[in-house]
């Protein structure tokens, strides 16, 4: 039988104290550092050793959360190449923040942590994706103002759906709902010009 200061050995303790709390996190149950210590089977104060506080934590979340959907965008690191590929890379970005609702609050509903290298970098990382993309499909464009829309769109029909002001009955209904949005911004774009 092991005890938790066995365990403690067994492994990568920062990966295993993110992934218990990430379990709690996503199952709805509140978290501490202890409440996570107690998942991952470790001691106590195993998890001061890698987190100063809870914040701390939730900022290593934060950076999974932020890789992850960086991955879900991207698996095989290609970018969007047409206005269509762009479309439907906002359509994973917001079938992301439905599959993982707790985790997408947790990454957008705080204050960016600045003074977190590793969340600033991981952010960043994501913002420089779309970014490339957009560079890639609007050579001409104004990268800067043309990110800013294209994110706010997708992650304002996130939230809601999330905030249950749109169905999100099926995975097809939120597809179609992202899409329609993004050829009604486009149509009125064409209109404008």
């Amino acid at each position: 039988m092991s005890t938790a200061r066995d365990t403690y050995h067994h492994g990568d303790l920062r990966t295993a104290l993110i992934d218990a709390a990430l379990e709690m996190l996503e199952a709805g149950e509140a978290f501490s550092l202890r409440a996570v210590a107690r998942r991952a089977e470790v001691s106590q104060t195993a998890p001061y050793r890698h987190f100063a506080d809870r914040e701390a934590l939730e900022s290593a979340l934060a950076v999974r959360g932020f890789r992850d959907l960086r991955h879900d965008l991207a698996p095989s690191g290609d970018l969007p190449a047409t206005e269509d590929e762009l479309i439907e890379f906002a359509v994973t970005y917001v079938r992301f923040a439905l599959r993982r609702p707790a985790l997408f609050r947790l990454m957008f509903g705080q204050e960016c942590d600045d003074s977190n290298d590793e969340r600033v970098v991981a952010a960043g990382a994501l913002q420089g994706l779309v970014a490339d993309a957009l560079t890639q499909i609007y050579p001409d464009a104004d990268h800067q103002t043309l990110a800013q829309g294209v994110w706010a769109l997708a992650h304002g029909l996130a939230f809601l759906h999330l905030d249950g002001k749109f169905s999100a009955a099926t995975d097809d209904e939120v597809a179609e709902r992202v899409r329609a949005a993004f050829f009604g911004i486009r149509a009125l774009g064409a209109a404008t010009t």
